[in-house]
């Protein structure tokens, strides 16, 4: 009778391994750590960032005061259109000739009342410029090696000014340096305007700027092209008060001079002594 090997084969039964003691026991920590990581998980789902098992914990968000968020210019131009228009904002850059005390025009811009540039020149003094009064001016000896002969840019200025309404501030100062005048009646200077005053005082255009648009203008170097878009802007938010006070002025000059007595001829003056001759 054959015997089948496999029957006979008896059954052997692996013998379990022994773990290392230390390594049963990091097991078992890793365990726990995973237990105690998911309930951190549920507690922050749950709304309860505060729990200390957290390892990241919730991320931090920044208050909306500190979000970046672009500056936008006031003084920035609404369009391109750089076409002369009625009114016309002025403002100079002076260097300093002779001793350095006395003001020469070193630049000169003229704006449209959109704010765009009409005009923009670095001017050559007639004078040796002994003080170019950088920090102010920001005008620099290199900027007037090519820059306009003084009777080039007067002319020029003079023929965009003329018939227009002149806006600028302290206008007395830049047209003394173009040896220019202009018209009362077309002259709207921020300097002057009555609401603009305190206390019968000029405020500075950098203080006006800030106050009324906003804008900071003047930190340092001064730029004529951003401080004439803030006259003539200052200008166009307040022109329908400010044109009817040119008016009402207008109006009340015409009736005292009309209103002014015509002087009298004196009596003793009208008549003549004739005495007879003999």
């Amino acid at each position: 009778m054959s015997s089948d090997p496999k029957r006979n084969q008896k059954k052997i039964n692996p013998k379990p391994v022994q773990l290392n003691p230390n390594w049963s026991l990091l097991q078992q920590k890793l365990k726990s750590d995973s237990q105690g990581n998911k309930g951190t998980r549920k507690s922050l789902n749950n709304g309860n960032p505060e729990n200390p098992s957290s390892v990241l914990g919730k991320r931090k968000e920044r208050p909306d005061s500190e979000v970046d968020v672009p500056k936008i210019n006031p003084l920035t131009p609404v369009n391109d259109d750089s076409s002369l228009t009625d009114e016309v904002a002025m403002d100079c850059e002076m260097v300093g000739v002779s001793q350095g005390t006395k003001s020469a025009l070193g630049r000169v811009t003229l704006v449209n009342k959109w704010g765009n540039v009409l005009y923009d020149e670095f001017v050559r003094p007639v004078e040796r410029v002994v003080d170019f009064r950088t920090h102010i001016s920001g005008i620099r000896p290199r900027d007037l090696r090519k820059a306009k002969d003084f009777q080039v840019a007067q002319t020029k200025v003079a023929e965009l000014i003329k018939g227009k309404i002149l806006v600028g501030h302290a206008l007395h100062n830049d047209l003394k340096a173009l040896l220019l005048s202009h018209p009362k009646k077309d002259i709207r200077d921020t300097g002057e305007y009555q609401p603009f005053l305190k206390d019968k005082t000029r405020k500075s255009l950098k203080h006006l700027a800030a106050e009324i648009l906003g804008a900071d203008i003047q930190n340092g170097e001064h730029c004529p092209i951003d401080d004439a878009r803030a006259a003539m802007m200052l200008y166009q938010k307040h022109r329908k008060e400010w044109e009817k006070n040119v008016k009402d002025q207008t109006r009340m000059w015409l009736k005292q001079k009309k209103r002014k007595p015509k002087k009298k001829v004196k009596e003793g003056n009208a008549s003549t002594n004739h005495n007879p001759i003999v």
